[in-house]
């Protein structure tokens, strides 16, 4: 039986009817119509207020738009609304009958790709929009490679404004053959294509007319129905220690739980667990949640573990099965994407935030970094400028339990701060621990 199918069967074994939530991201080059999908999404599953839509009328009105402009559901900043851009990331909560979601608006123009990658940091799904008169440029291959880098593992190719070429089946085919040549030099994972006018709704939430030739989902029947749960790891145990709890109140004084969110994998009472990097065995005697006790915890669950010895773990420990451990390394090599003005160079000094550990890094070598243009990686670079994605390695003072990213979302992925402004200045995916 493969693997996805034993994590489906696992977790309904868990949980027979768990509650889906759907995290999904938004991309695409300026004007390619982001905005207007998600607030077409919203519109046409009668997910906003009456007052909302009467302010966006009259906001259309004063702008001259000549159409009832529903970006402007989405794009809350006045800067935008003036530019007509996004520029933060604009995020929005709906439910259907058969699912709840949390949407990410991400900007399309190239000077905000860092605010892309914290939308799409914990998407299931990458809503990807390309301008059906423009076809695949080099800002849609850079968010398909942030997409693919970050993990997501389904991508929906949505080629917007079909409309303004007669919803032409030729134009459609050689945009999904120029972008499916570029997701499998990323290997992208799992791949759907749509044909959409967000202005008009086609395909949007219901099926068009205009499109006869196109025998799919509309974007809403596909983001209900992509199977969601088997791509939750259930296999490798990883359950990072956010705060350990100890009650002041004496009818609790032996109480000690350790606090957190289960990244992967299973925990069940009476499993034996290894905390690292100390490397100390201990059994699970209780898992509690704000509810009462229970049996087992899985993702996404908040729980706190009790332990049977007196271990002395502290917030950013992590919690383990014995026999499938994550390495222990003092430097690994990565893929990082550069969000700060100021330029990455060999040898500078960071702050690595992983899990809930921070620790002082360096970056000890700059291997290549990826021209979105070629997709070919550009070897002898002697720094990293934003939005540059870029190959380094990096060396931690302590050691951290992790593993690659592609086998772990939770455990391969990092931030570096910059320690003098505390911003951020990279996310970071762990490819490979060295020695």
């Amino acid at each position: 039986m493969a693997a996805s199918s034993v994590n489906a069967l696992a977790l309904d074994a868990l949980d027979p009817k768990p509650v889906e939530l759907l995290r999904l991201a938004t991309a695409g080059s300026v004007d390619d119509g982001k905005s207007t999908l998600i607030g077409r999404l919203l519109y046409d599953s009668k997910q906003i207020f009456e007052d909302q839509l009467e302010h966006v009328v009259e906001v259309s009105r004063r702008r001259g738009d000549g159409h009832v402009n529903l970006a402007l559901l989405t794009d809350g900043l006045r800067a935008e609304r003036e530019q007509g851009i996004t520029i933060d990331v604009a995020y929005r909560y709906f439910a259907t009958p058969r699912r709840k979601f949390v949407l990410a608006d991400c900007p399309g123009h190239v000077q905000y790709t860092r605010n892309m990658v914290t939308g799409c940091s914990t998407a299931d799904v990458a809503v990807l929009l390309v301008d059906a008169r423009n076809g695949v440029v080099e800002q849609s291959r850079r968010h398909a490679a942030i997409a693919t880098l970050l993990g997501i593992p389904h991508l929906v190719v949505c080629v917007n404004k079909m409309d303004l070429v007669a919803y032409d089946e030729r134009r459609f085919a050689a945009i999904t053959a120029d972008f499916t040549a570029v997701a499998r030099r990323l290997g992208a994972r799992d791949l759907h294509f749509i044909p959409i006018s967000a202005l008009h709704g086609d395909n949007v939430v219901e099926r068009s007319e205009n499109t006869p030739w196109y025998e799919g989902p509309s974007l809403l029947e596909l983001l209900e129905t992509l199977p969601i749960a088997r791509d939750r790891n259930l296999r490798a145990l990883r359950f990072p220690v956010q705060w350990v709890i100890r009650p002041q109140d004496d009818a609790w004084h032996d109480y000690r739980g350790y606090a957190g969110q289960v990244a992967s994998g299973v925990v069940r009472r009476g499993d034996e667990v290894v905390v690292l990097p100390a490397g100390i065995r201990t059994r699970v005697v209780a898992i509690d949640t704000a509810d009462g006790e229970i049996d087992a915890a899985y993702p996404p669950l908040s729980v706190t573990v009790r332990l049977a010895d007196d271990v002395d773990a502290a917030r950013g420990d992590l919690i383990a099965h014995p026999d499938d451990q994550p390495q222990l390394a003092h430097a690994f090599a990565a893929t990082v994407c550069w969000m700060s003005e100021h330029p990455a160079r060999e040898r500078a000094r960071y702050r690595l935030k992983h899990l809930a550990r921070s620790t002082p890094a360096r970056i000890d070598a700059i291997e290549h970094v990826l021209d979105v243009a070629t997709l070919e990686h550009a070897r002898g670079a002697s720094e990293l400028a934003l939005n540059d994605i870029g190959r380094v390695r990096i060396r931690v003072a302590e050691p951290l339990p992790c593993d690659p990213y592609a086998a772990n979302r939770a455990t391969g992925a990092f931030i570096l701060v910059d320690e003098q402004t505390g911003d951020t200045a990279a996310a970071g995916m762990i490819e490979q621990p060295l020695a």
